[in-house]
């Protein structure tokens, strides 16, 4: 089956940033693996329509992220909480780690909408647009949510100074 042998190519191709995408999202390596075997499975029901798109990769960014923010919306997700993390690979290289460290934490601290936007914009290099795209939102939300975050991060983070050489 032509379709199938294309799924699984694209998954093939594209598991390492389907994993670092999640994992930004998460800040947990066992949560983005649920969360992209979730997509997965979502995305092989409508391979068809996916594989279709302008981007498969927006059409799967899309997916992932709305996966990411309903999860909280499932009963189950309030309930279970893993009792340690798998150790996955680095998502970023470990140069500033404890500026790492501190950023990540700070981002666990942000809502899961916010969160959202951040990573995104910034470490998926997503403008307005397409952040507003794959959120599925105003343009303006992503604008006025991007601010609100970084706000809060400042807040957060008072004595990190990003663009340093070991910016996470």
């Amino acid at each position: 089956m032509r379709n199938e042998r294309e799924y699984v190519e694209y998954v093939q191709a594209r598991m390492p940033w389907l994993r670092r995408l999640a994992y930004r999202l998460c800040g947990q390596w066992s949560a983005a693996d649920d969360l992209v075997q979730e997509c997965l499975v979502a995305l092989y029901r409508h391979w068809r329509k996916a594989s279709a798109a302008d981007s498969v990769d927006g059409y799967v960014r899309v997916m992932l992220v709305h996966a990411y923010l309903a999860e909280r919306e499932r009963s189950w997700a309030r309930r279970v909480r893993p009792v340690a993390d798998v150790i996955g690979p680095s998502a970023a290289p470990l140069a500033g780690a404890e500026h790492r460290v501190d950023l990540l934490a700070a981002l666990a601290q942000l809502s899961r909408g916010q969160r959202a936007v951040l990573v995104l914009r910034y470490w998926e290099d997503l403008d307005v647009a397409q952040t507003a795209a794959a959120l599925g939102c105003s343009t303006g939300t992503v604008k006025s949510q991007t601010s609100y975050a970084i706000t809060a991060l400042r807040r957060l983070l008072p004595n990190y100074v990003p663009g340093g050489s070991d910016t996470p």
